[in-house]
């Protein structure tokens, strides 16, 4: 078979599975009785797809399960806007018990819970697992058997690594709120309650002028105090006066 029937078969083929295809189930879309080709032959042809693609708006990607087409992250800005509903986001928790759990795996949801110093809710091991992104992956041996959790394929294939080695270093990271901005996730369907807002401390220039406004308080305060002191004074000193004059003015008898 042609070289160029074999890309053409596998980039057709690509494009209509909707989901990742691994060489060997690419290998599998060749009849028997057709030209067989070999896995390099297959590889070759993956390699010029993807040649082709480097000024489109598409790209293949390899993943953990396999290879896919998709939509350059560049060009999001514009396909988001084929659906009409917002794009779901996560929460600052989810987001730091998914990373916790990928980069410490396997790992106990009390382990988490010592990490991030508050209880891990139970709706954020149920939305990981519903989405198949973590998994059981066995018991640790201690009292209570505590289950541990390990990230899954589905992991790897929706966050575009091939491997947990592809996970960006620690040093790497930024605060989990940037993250969360930054994924945006379109989980349609996908319903997570956002976290209490706590109200952000003031700043420095802001307790300037509390400090200010009080300082003038204060000022204003003490100047009426003095102001009312004088006038006290002089109503005294005006009253004596009075006094005295009428004293003098009445004849002795």
């Amino acid at each position: 078979m042609n070289p160029e029937i074999v890309k053409k078969v596998v980039e057709a083929a690509l494009l209509a599975s909707g989901k990742p295809l691994n060489i060997d189930r690419l290998m599998h879309l060749f009849a028997e009785g057709d030209f067989q080709p070999e896995k390099n032959d297959i590889r070759k042809a993956l390699t010029e797809i993807s040649d082709d693609c480097v000024n489109r708006g598409v790209e293949l990607k390899e993943i953990a399960s396999g290879f896919r087409m998709q939509v350059r992250e560049d060009m999001a800005p514009w396909v988001s806007r084929l659906w009409e509903e917002k794009p779901q986001r996560y929460t600052r928790a989810l987001l730091e018990t998914l990373a916790l759990i990928a980069y410490r795996q396997p790992a106990t949801r009390g382990e988490i819970e010592n990490v991030r110093g508050v209880a891990v809710s139970s709706n954020i091991i149920k939305t990981l697992t519903e989405r198949e992104w973590i998994k059981v992956v066995g018991y640790r041996d201690v009292p209570g058997k505590p289950a541990m959790y390990g990230t899954t394929k589905e992991f790897l294939d929706y966050f575009n690594l091939k491997s947990l080695d592809e996970l960006p270093s620690l040093a790497e990271l930024r605060d989990f709120e940037t993250i969360n901005a930054e994924l945006d996730l379109q989980l349609p369907g996908l319903e997570i309650a956002p976290e209490d807002k706590v109200d952000a401390a003031p700043t420095d220039s802001a307790a300037e002028e509390v400090a200010e406004d009080t300082n003038d308080e204060v000022a204003d305060d003490a100047e009426a105090s003095d102001k009312e002191v004088v006038e006290d004074a002089n109503d005294d000193v005006t009253d004596d006066e009075e006094a005295s004059d009428d004293k003098e003015s009445t004849p002795a008898e």
